[in-house]
């Protein structure tokens, strides 16, 4: 798949309910984590935006069909925006992935393929749409390993970790596995 045509998107409309503040504003070395996903995103992709925030380092977009529907309602929302916008996939992180690998991309095509730990990492076609909303718009759970079995999507054992912050002791140990 061309590089080019694929849009990065950070997932960053949760609540942050476990960690107690907003997680996307949380100081990492400096940065937010937001900054810090968006810039990981922006060596992998040659355009990338923010869902689920008003306003970011990066254009954003709403969470589709609305707010407060979890990460798969990002990823609707982004593989929506891809598609009106002439890419053919997305690759998506979440706002707490520190340490994303310069392989990932890579790693993740063809798409669809998620990382097996953070199913939230992923490259995603826009011919997803339709599953993405049709999983959001049922009475089931909204999951990501619901609509990743439901595109037949492949699972990617990353080469390393990837990080998975819900609360502050999850950001202080990333912190000092990644060096930072």
């Amino acid at each position: 798949m061309d590089h080019t045509r694929v849009l990065g998107a950070v997932l960053a409309g949760g609540r942050s309910t476990r960690f107690g503040t907003d997680k996307a504003l949380a100081d990492v070395g400096g940065r937010t984590m937001l900054a810090r996903a968006v810039d990981a995103l922006a060596g992998l992709c040659p355009h990338v935006i923010v869902v689920g925030r008003e306003t970011a380092p990066a254009p954003t977009i709403p969470d589709w069909p609305g707010p407060d529907m979890g990460p798969l309602a990002g990823l609707a929302g982004a593989v929506r925006h891809a598609e009106n916008a002439g890419f053919d996939a997305v690759l998506t992180c979440g706002v707490d992935s520190l340490g994303l690998s310069a392989e990932l991309a890579a790693l993740l095509a063809p798409a669809p393929a998620y990382c097996t730990d953070q199913p939230v990492i992923g490259l995603w076609p826009v011919s997803a749409a339709a599953a993405a909303s049709a999983i959001l718009e049922g009475t089931g759970r909204h999951s990501m390993l619901a609509f990743a079995r439901a595109i037949g999507a492949r699972a990617v054992n990353p080469p390393e970790e990837t990080a998975n912050i819900n609360t502050p002791g999850d950001l202080a140990a990333a912190e000092i596995r990644l060096g930072l």
